[in-house]
């Protein structure tokens, strides 16, 4: 089978505005996301994250960079407060080149964020 393009979710919940919490709980989903779906960083194309409002202390970009995603294309963005929503998530949307089929690839929600795609259990 060729590689193709496709695009793989996560999210995780940060335990606090620190730039160390942030780092951390953005490599944990990095490392996941590619574990998960066996991969590596140089099948990255792109990888996009947001962060809710209330993360301002760091970029998730940044962490990515001290895994090895040095030479993919990163950009951060803040996600839309709507009200109720929860706190202190990052989100990731990765696109990559991989032979698994849109069906097999594995989306990564960890901790708290589970909840944000009970849909995936």
């Amino acid at each position: 089978m060729t590689a193709m393009v496709r695009a793989l979710r996560g999210a995780t919940v940060v335990a606090d505005d620190r730039p160390e919490s942030i780092a951390a709980a953005t490599q944990e989903l990095l490392v996941a996301m590619l574990t998960r779906n066996d991969l590596q960083v140089e099948d990255a194309i792109s990888v996009l994250f947001t962060s809710t409002g209330d993360l301002v202390s760091a970029f998730p970009a940044s962490a990515a960079r001290e895994v090895g995603f040095s030479g993919v294309p990163l950009l951060c963005a803040q996600e839309i407060p709507v009200p109720g929503s929860m706190q202190r998530v990052v989100r990731i949307l990765m696109h990559v080149y991989t032979e698994k089929s849109k069906s097999d690839i594995e989306h990564v929600y960890l901790g708290e964020a589970q909840e944000l795609r009970r849909d995936l259990d």
